[in-house]
């Protein structure tokens, strides 16, 4: 199935799992985010960014039971037909469960994810509120304040250097530039 109607199927399928705008806007923050480590590694945009995308689509459902997060989107994701690694780093993603991210694209979302709502945050306390005025340093100087954005699990961030053979402010970069091209969607 060509990607951009995968893309479309996985939308659709989000926008009918998932209410909550901010939601939806962290889901189009990973997929880009993905998309971005896919080109850096030579690796599928269409299947990263979808992963991205969909990687929260029982949030809603499952938030009161963390165990079953990711699990039950691995289960609607398999139902529907989708591409059996995106099925798969889906449902690695969520830690709790404590399975090993093996493939590329696995260790990526389960280690990145959560960078995007860090940059979200730090951007809301700008007096901007503007994305182009957030600089990499600052997230990173963010990343230390265990106060700032506590639903952020850091250790999970701090994992990218040994799952992706990049620091955490490469990484950092690279959000910054994937989202700053969707800022409009992100309403950032």
């Amino acid at each position: 199935m060509p990607g951009e109607l995968l893309r479309d199927r996985g939308l659709t399928l989000l926008r009918a799992h998932v209410k909550n705008q901010n939601l939806l806007k962290h889901s189009l923050a990973v997929e880009a985010l993905m998309k971005a480590l896919a080109r850096k590694f030579s690796e599928n945009e269409e299947l990263w960014g979808l992963a991205g995308l969909v990687h929260d689509l029982d949030w809603e459902e499952t938030q009161n039971d963390f165990e079953r997060h990711s699990l039950v989107a691995a289960e609607i994701l398999e139902k529907e037909g989708f591409p059996a690694e995106v099925v798969k780093a889906v449902k690695i993603h969520n830690y709790v469960h404590g399975l090993t991210p093996e493939t590329p694209l696995e260790k990526a979302l389960y280690a990145t994810e959560e960078i995007t709502g860090l940059i979200a945050a730090a951007v809301l306390v700008l007096p901007s509120r503007k994305i182009v005025d957030l600089k990499p340093e600052s997230v990173l100087n963010r990343m230390k304040e265990k106060a700032f954005a506590r639903g952020v699990n850091r250790d999970i961030i701090n994992l990218t250097p040994s799952f992706l053979g990049i620091s955490v402010a490469e990484l950092t970069e690279i959000a910054l530039g994937a989202m700053r091209e969707i800022h409009e969607e992100l309403g950032l």
